[in-house]
């Protein structure tokens, strides 16, 4: 069994997911972790918030080294790009339309009402941006326009999750990655890459 920190911290990023960080309890926690309660407050002395802070940025972290991995195994940017939104729609369909984005669903919920979690929330945003534009770079794309690239490409995903996980199908998913391989495209050949 895993050491009760990371039981706690990965039972938490699970409920994110599904219930959000207003939908998801202490109790609900310890208990899906198998964790005594005052456990919380031994390894999160900050609480539930403090305890929120550390799953949106240790989520955040695991889902670029996805994107990293996704990356790093595609031909080129473009392909790559393509290849993760293809990869989101198939982890969609197969948890039932449950695992999305959790950083998102946090952010949502937290952005006007607790300035610690929409700050976890912006840094991994912003990291995720970083990395998405460090790609482009690679690529050929200037600095601006990778990172430009970078947001509209994170924008098409987070939006398409939205709507995938209310409609119950893909189609936000294709139609995203679509546009987002076709604006990389795009953006390497304006850029002359």
């Amino acid at each position: 069994m895993a050491p009760t920190r990371d039981r706690i911290l990965d039972t938490t990023a699970e409920l994110f997911r599904h219930h959000g960080y207003t939908g998801t309890g202490l109790k609900q926690i310890v208990a899906e972790a198998s964790a005594p309660f005052g456990s919380i407050y031994h390894h999160f002395p900050g609480g539930k918030e403090q305890l929120g802070g550390e799953v949106i940025r240790r989520s955040g972290r695991m889902y670029y080294e996805l994107f990293e991995l996704i990356m790093d195994q595609a031909d080129d940017f473009v392909s790559g790009v393509g290849d993760f939104f293809a990869g989101a729609a198939m982890t969609l369909e197969a948890t039932d339309y449950a695992d999305a984005c959790p950083i998102a669903t946090v952010a949502l919920e937290v952005a006007s009402t607790n300035e610690p979690l929409r700050e976890a929330t912006a840094e991994v945003f912003e990291s995720w941006i970083a990395g998405a534009a460090e790609r482009g770079v690679a690529a050929g794309l200037s600095p601006e326009r990778a990172r430009s690239v970078a947001v509209e490409i994170l924008c098409l995903l987070e939006g398409a999750f939205i709507f995938c996980r209310a409609l119950r199908t893909t189609e936000a998913l294709a139609v995203a990655g679509a546009r987002a391989v076709e604006s990389v495209s795009e953006a390497l050949g304006a850029d002359g890459a």
